[in-house]
């Protein structure tokens, strides 16, 4: 339970303290937008890697050779824990939004925070609110921002994955950005499992080869999410023997 605390406390601590970092990016965003969005970026990034430092989590990264710095992609990956978030974070090397609950947008602090990175907030009973929101995701993919999303709605309670909500994978097909698909394993063993405690764990996110919507053949691409999905299962089946 320490662990969770003082994960908790250096949380707390940030958003506190980086109240006149804050201020100092937006300064900054106004002389050089990218240069501030990529800033600020770095800046969770280092946040968000000492919550895993404190939590004592290993992350075994594989493929990280397909993440591209020089342009926008839809990232999809299964989603298990709160921790796909922080972990995943650490490693996109440009400016990128997650498509997160619209609860989180209400936490003072760190909604400020979420916008600065263009996440985007999802009310998951709204179906006119997720037009809105795949929308919003296509414009920043055309305005050179990646999208993180976890098509499967929520975090899975029993280890298999949901099925991947089709709407998803316009924000590639509307846009032609690649998409990269990423297998999670284990990040709901850090926490979620014995809550209120925090175990060290070992992780695996790996990272496969960039799929091009163009490239598919027409079934494929009419069910382009379920295609995604068994590549991610693929790669999960593959990193089984990664875990202790």
């Amino acid at each position: 339970m320490l662990r969770l605390l003082l994960a908790l406390l250096f949380a707390i601590a940030f958003l506190i303290l980086g109240c006149p970092i804050l201020g100092i990016e937006w300064l900054y965003a106004k002389i050089n937008k990218k240069a501030a969005d990529l800033s600020s970026l770095r800046i969770v990034q280092w946040a968000f890697q000492t919550i895993i430092a404190i939590c004592g989590t290993k992350v075994i990264v594989k493929g990280a050779e397909h993440l591209p710095a020089d342009e926008p992609v839809l990232y999809i990956g299964n989603h298990r824990s709160i921790f796909d978030v922080i972990i995943g974070y650490t490693h996109c090397p440009s400016r990128t939004g997650f498509i997160a609950k619209d609860t989180l947008g209400k936490v003072p602090l760190l909604n400020v925070w979420m916008k600065r990175l263009y996440c985007l907030f999802l009310d998951r009973n709204n179906p006119r609110d997720g037009l809105q929101v795949i929308l919003a995701a296509i414009d920043d993919i055309k305005h050179g921002i990646s999208i993180y999303v976890f098509p499967e709605g929520t975090r899975t309670k029993t280890g298999e994955m949901a099925p991947f909500k089709e709407g998803t994978f316009k924000i590639a097909t509307k846009t032609g950005c690649s998409i990269i698909p990423v297998a999670i394993s284990n990040t709901e063993d850090i926490l979620r499992n014995h809550i209120p405690f925090v175990k060290p764990t070992t992780v695996v996110f790996h990272y496969g080869e960039p799929i091009d919507p163009n490239r598919l053949d027409a079934d494929q691409k009419k069910h382009i999410g379920a295609y995604t999905q068994s590549v991610i299962a693929n790669m999960l089946a593959e990193d089984q023997n990664l875990i202790p």
